[in-house]
């Protein structure tokens, strides 16, 4: 199955690499949707229901909320638009497979770095077919992949607030621009943690399960398990203790606005 996935996002990666690329703005200028987000969604909707027939989809672009199936898929088309848009390599398509409440399946494709991110459940997470593992760096070496919540920025000063106290503890931070992508990037060991505010179910669904297959933790903002079909505000690590420092940071600050 997942061999089958990744030759399908191979496939519409062709279409998000076309040089023939329309933008338009869907809530403002920082949100936008490119007709290579449509092409490819279209194509992965198309191609993935012959490859599972009667399943549902959940997808960024046009309204497909359809979870009312055994197997559902979640997809973005393209993760990191605005990189996408502006020639930044951190942009890929995210598939992820849904069987009642789990991810079972899950590719992470980035075109423009040649990296394909896949993993099953219960079988390990792998980067373009060679097994990956976080790494074993403690907070005060981490990396931390963060954002000011773009799309929500009236959370700007509690966001920032939450990135200054974590810099002051690690080693630095990191702004790639794409959820999935840079959740991949701790499975690899590249980068140790991971915050943002908010995020929409198909920016981390995908990658939660190859993060989880590396050996990677996650929570939402209050401590519990995500739930992929859901926004949710999202931590993610390399190690428990980690993970806890990071929500004891983002606990404290919350706190302090409510």
């Amino acid at each position: 199955m997942i061999k089958d996935i990744s030759n399908i996002i191979v496939r519409a990666s062709e279409l998000m690499l076309s040089d023939d690329i329309q933008i338009e703005q869907k809530n403002g200028f920082a949100d936008i949707v490119t007709s290579s987000d449509i092409a490819v969604q279209d194509f992965l909707r198309s191609e993935l229901s012959r490859l599972l027939p009667d399943s549902g989809f959940l997808c960024e672009e046009e309204d497909h909320h359809n979870l009312k199936h055994e197997y559902n898929w979640i997809i973005d088309p393209i993760d990191g638009t605005a990189n996408y848009s502006r020639g930044i390599k951190e942009c890929a398509i995210c598939v992820g497979l849904k069987h009642f409440d789990e991810i079972t399946h899950s590719t992470v494709y980035l075109p423009r770095a040649s990296e394909m991110f896949t993993a099953e459940k219960g079988k390990g997470a792998f980067l373009n077919g060679r097994p990956i593992h976080v790494s074993n760096r403690p907070f005060q070496d981490a990396l931390l992949c963060t954002a000011l919540s773009v799309y929500h920025k009236e959370h700007a000063q509690v966001c920032s607030e939450i990135i200054v106290d974590a810099f002051q503890r690690c080693n630095d931070i990191r702004r790639f621009g794409a959820a999935a992508p840079e959740l991949c990037y701790i499975a690899m060991g590249r980068c140790e943690m991971y915050f943002e505010y908010i995020l929409s179910p198909w920016d981390f669904a995908a990658a939660s399960l190859i993060l989880k297959e590396a050996g990677g933790v996650m929570c939402d903002l209050d401590g519990n398990i995500p739930d992929p079909t859901l926004p949710t505000g999202l931590i993610a690590a390399n190690t428990l203790a980690n993970l806890q420092q990071m929500l004891e940071i983002v606990m404290k600050h919350r706190s302090n606005h409510k």
